[in-house]
């Protein structure tokens, strides 16, 4: 941005984000405070731009907001080893793929109770009928 500066909303509409995120943001230490003017206008800086899309990005990855908090001080450390911020995105890959398993079995329940749905009266659903008794889930870890 060479030396220019954002108000939140320019801000916002670079990073496709809504000004309500970064004040939040601002907020809970992930966003430092940011420059304001004798108006009291907050101006962003091409750091800060950088650091709200990296946390923009890494939220769309699906980080917590706490894996981000440590990831962004290892980031601010750039000559510490990245061993640390490793174990952090190894740790969400494995809760993805938890996710993923998760959803999967999910997948086959559903389709499981559509087919032997009979399709005439409530009475007889058995899309209700599953959904009234959990007993009859094929998976029991939902």
């Amino acid at each position: 941005m060479d030396g220019q500066t954002l108000t939140i909303g320019e801000l916002a509409r670079k990073v496709g984000c809504k000004v309500q995120t970064i004040r939040y943001y601002e907020q809970i230490g992930l966003l430092p405070p940011p420059d304001r003017t004798d108006g009291n206008q907050r101006r962003y800086s091409g750091q800060e731009a950088r650091r709200l899309s990296f946390v923009r990005h890494g939220r769309d990855l699906g980080f917590s907001l706490d894996a981000l908090r440590q990831l962004l001080m290892l980031a601010d450390h750039p000559d510490q080893p990245c061993e640390t911020a490793d174990q952090i995105a190894e740790r969400h890959l494995i809760d993805i793929e938890r996710r993923i398993d998760r959803l999967s079995a999910l997948k086959v329940e559903l389709q499981v109770m559509i087919k032997q749905c009979r399709g005439n009266e409530i009475r007889s659903c058995r899309v209700i009928e599953v959904l009234s008794d959990h007993g009859h889930c094929l998976n029991d870890q939902h």
